[in-house]
């Protein structure tokens, strides 16, 4: 028996490649599916951004992974294509340049578009809001639903024999020795394990789990605004220097700032009154003018699952058996891969080269 703790976009994924492969799983969630991190994300698949090389790589493996999962469901409604329409304000042009001929030479798809091109993949957009700034378009890219992800994967895994038992919080790992030997559960209840595995994103270092099962996190909180439905053509990932837009569904957008000046956590109320709110709106309307005089439909708060050194936290913790931890940022480009992969190595009790550079044992020495 395998229990997976967290059924977000990451702990869907290793549920449904473990189930596939006809082993007993059993899924907790203390929320509802995909209801925690994976439920405010901008949910960017991409891999423009990611160094050291081995973080580049892994999140290339991420998009190939997508590629192939979409090719074993007869409708994968989670995905959406259309690439990535990406320009920065930097006052060194040559420093994007070198950044997207880094990327073409280890064979990241990416091409140069002027504005007539612009124009044509997206009429919405205002090519003067771009000026003189070098566009690139990365056909590759493309973003995700993750709660729909989640819920078609458990769903999967559910005809495979998994059980999934969301609103069921987990309140301690049991162990004898330095042996986990299973959960027990809000209800009073306890499940025994042959290895259970930490996917609970930020919360990866809450209080039911042992100080030797912890991940050191350093979450971060972002703002998200929704439009309501909006007569725009917009089909795809525009990542502007001042804002960042997707489509949304139903004909609305989600628009968001990495960097937006805000002092927010996960218990943070937006309020529509805030003045970076109306800031945002500015800024995407600049880029999109059929966004000006439209209002904010609603707000999130999107709190980032980063472990304390910024990178994933993937494997077996030192001096412990049978737990294993898989807890990371990116994890809407990482998760199909990790699933797999996690899959792999706990089934067949290989060791994955991709992971190598991302073992959690590095925060235990």
């Amino acid at each position: 028996m395998y229990i997976v703790i967290g059924a977000g976009i990451i702990g869907a994924s290793i549920a449904y490649e473990l189930a596939r492969a006809g082993t007993a799983v059993t899924v907790i969630d203390a929320g509802r599916i995909g209801g925690g991190t994976s439920s405010a994300s901008f949910a960017w698949v991409n891999s423009h951004n990611k160094a050291p090389r081995a973080y580049h790589e892994l999140n290339v493996a991420g998009m190939r992974a997508h590629a192939e999962l979409r090719n074993r469901f007869e409708q994968s409604p989670w995905w959406h294509g259309g690439g990535t329409i990406e320009w920065e304000g930097s006052t060194d042009p040559g420093r994007y340049r070198q950044k997207v001929a880094l990327l073409q030479s280890s064979g990241y798809a990416a091409q140069w578009l002027d504005a007539a091109q612009v124009r044509e993949l997206e009429p919405d957009i205002d090519t003067g809001a771009i000026g003189d700034a070098p566009v690139a378009f990365f056909p590759d890219d493309g973003w995700v639903d993750p709660v729909v992800y989640s819920q078609a994967l458990l769903a999967a895994a559910r005809q495979h024999g998994a059980r999934i038992l969301p609103h069921l919080g987990v309140t301690a790992i049991r162990r004898q020795g330095t042996q986990v030997t299973g959960v027990t559960t809000a209800d009073g209840g306890t499940l025994d394990a042959d290895v259970v595995i930490n996917c609970t994103g930020r919360w990866a270092d809450q209080a039911a789990f042992p100080p030797a099962l912890q991940i050191p996190m350093a979450p971060s909180a972002g703002l998200m605004l929704f439009t309501p439905p909006v007569a725009s053509s917009v089909q795809r990932v525009i990542f502007s220097p001042q804002v960042h837009i997707r489509p949304d569904g139903a004909g609305r957008l989600l628009i968001c700032r990495n960097d937006l000046d805000l002092a927010l956590t996960a218990d943070t109320i937006p309020d529509p009154r805030w003045p970076q709110v109306a800031a945002l709106l500015q800024a995407a309307a600049i880029v999109l003018p059929v966004l000006r005089g439209v209002p904010a439909e609603a707000l999130r708060i999107g709190v980032r699952a980063i472990p304390a050194d910024q990178f994933p936290a993937i494997g077996a913790l030192p001096d412990t058996s049978g737990y294993y931890a898989a807890v990371t940022h990116s994890g809407v480009t990482l998760a199909p891969f990790i699933g797999a992969a996690v899959a792999d190595e706990i089934l067949n009790g290989v060791s994955r080269p991709e992971l190598t550079d991302f073992r959690p044992g590095r925060f235990f020495h």
